[in-house]
């Protein structure tokens, strides 16, 4: 990387990392993405939901604004398809396991530079400007636009002191070293959420079994369905504690308190941030599971939303004049949707950046829009660090509801992006791909 000059530097391989480096590309730039573990897609490699509830518009919009590629990607590996579970309707489950390969080939398509394991530990700074960052390696990647997309779990000491211990997740902190943000490491104070009985953070929202470890019948009813619900015994006290800690507030529902719940993504996703393994294989079909992710699953999961940085409704990041940020570094965002939504949009202003042109703020009768605006008025009075922000459930779904901006009218959700339509899928001004 020592002597390349890219305009636009992604640090962070997550969802929204990868969004923002192909916004930036499509827009005209050339981009680099720095992923400091070897696999692109962070929690994506973990979570396959799309397209439940007010995710379904939210995915349809960007796909009319001509940054839905990452959504084609995910329904071309999608196992089940508008499946119906408690408080979700028709969602769409992608294969984590198929996920990863066909993501990076459509970055390398598209001509982005992406270099795995390259953890950025320094930045370079030029008054209010980042001109370059550097790798735990060594190695010096300058650029004239940055995207800071590096999430906001880790180290593992952040989940010794705000969770239950380094639960061995998918973020591999001991391997491939604990999360740093551009945006920190320039001197931006980070924010972190709040639980509302106290403490800081909130768990990861679910568990990964190995379906291997299965009842055979069990395999063959999440196949077949998408969707397995096995009752609590009834002498299990029901879980409902253990899900107000989760990420995820929209599953804090009777239904996921009073059973578990499976997703076939793959793996079985398990729909709770941790469960206590010698419980867990109380309950019929579990007799003999396993933790695939976390490993430490019957533990504790990692911590999320400890490090998000103030931003504008362009999503610059406040103090510096040529750095954006994306998914949870944003605020607390829950979703792979939303990481790409804010990823898409923060991409392509860091290449607007780069041409001279005003950046974009997307309109409030867009829920892609509106949720941007609403976060960070939500969280500039104080509330809103209380609370998680997704098209899929808890407050901001109902918020859809009540303006009138869920629908699954394709037709109606073409029309409201009016001047906007495709504007993430061209070239800017002066700009040759």
């Amino acid at each position: 990387m020592v002597g390349i000059v890219p305009r636009v530097v992604v640090v962070g391989g997550g969802w929204a990392g990868c969004a923002a480096a192909l916004a930036a590309r499509r827009a005209g730039a050339a981009v680099t993405l720095l992923e400091r573990t070897d696999m692109l897609l962070g929690t994506g490699l973990v979570g396959g939901i799309m397209r439940n509830n007010g995710r379904f518009t939210a995915a349809e919009e960007m796909l009319a604004l001509g940054g839905g590629e990452l959504f084609r990607v995910t329904d071309a590996a999608a196992r089940h398809r508008n499946i119906d579970f408690a408080g979700h309707r028709h969602a769409w489950l992608y294969d984590v396991t198929r996920i990863e390969p066909r993501v990076r080939r459509l970055l390398e398509e598209a001509g982005v530079e992406v270099y795995p394991l390259s953890r950025v530990t320094a930045v370079h700074l030029d008054k209010d400007r980042i001109t370059a960052v550097q790798t735990e390696g060594g190695q010096t990647c300058a650029g004239e636009a940055f995207v800071d997309a590096t999430g906001t779990a880790g180290p593992p000491a952040n989940c010794r002191r705000y969770g239950n211990g380094c639960a061995m997740c998918i973020y591999r902190c001991p391997a491939f070293g604990g999360r740093v943000g551009p945006a920190a490491l320039a001197g931006v104070q980070e924010y972190a959420a709040l639980r509302r009985g106290g403490g800081r953070g909130a768990l990861s929202g679910s568990c990964k079994l190995h379906k291997g470890s299965l009842a055979p019948w069990l395999v063959s009813r999440l196949e077949a369905e998408g969707v397995a619900l096995l009752p609590l015994p009834a002498d299990l006290p029901p879980k409902g504690d253990l899900l107000q800690r989760k990420a995820c507030q929209q599953y804090a529902l009777p239904e996921y308190a009073a059973n578990i719940i499976l997703l076939d993504t793959g793996p079985a996703k398990l729909m709770a941030p941790f469960f206590p393994l010698e419980v867990l294989r109380r309950i019929g079909g579990l007799e003999k599971a396993r933790f695939e992710d976390p490993y430490a699953g019957g533990l504790g999961n990692s911590v999320r939303f400890l490090a998000m940085v103030p931003r504008d409704n362009t999503l610059k990041v406040e103090g510096l004049a040529n750095l954006f940020c994306a998914g949870e570094r944003a605020g607390p965002f829950v979703g792979h949707t939303e990481a790409i939504v804010t990823g898409t949009l923060a991409g392509h202003n860091a290449a607007r950046l780069l041409a001279g042109i005003e950046p974009l703020v997307l309109p409030a009768n867009l829920a892609v829009g509106d949720i941007i605006s609403y976060t960070r008025l939500q969280v500039a009075g104080g509330d809103g660090l209380y609370q998680r922000f997704t098209f899929s459930g808890a407050g901001y779904f109902a918020r859809m509801q009540k303006l009138g901006l869920y629908t699954t009218d394709r037709e109606a959700i073409k029309q409201r992006a009016g001047d906007l339509a495709g504007v993430f899928s061209r070239p800017l001004p002066g700009r040759k791909k």
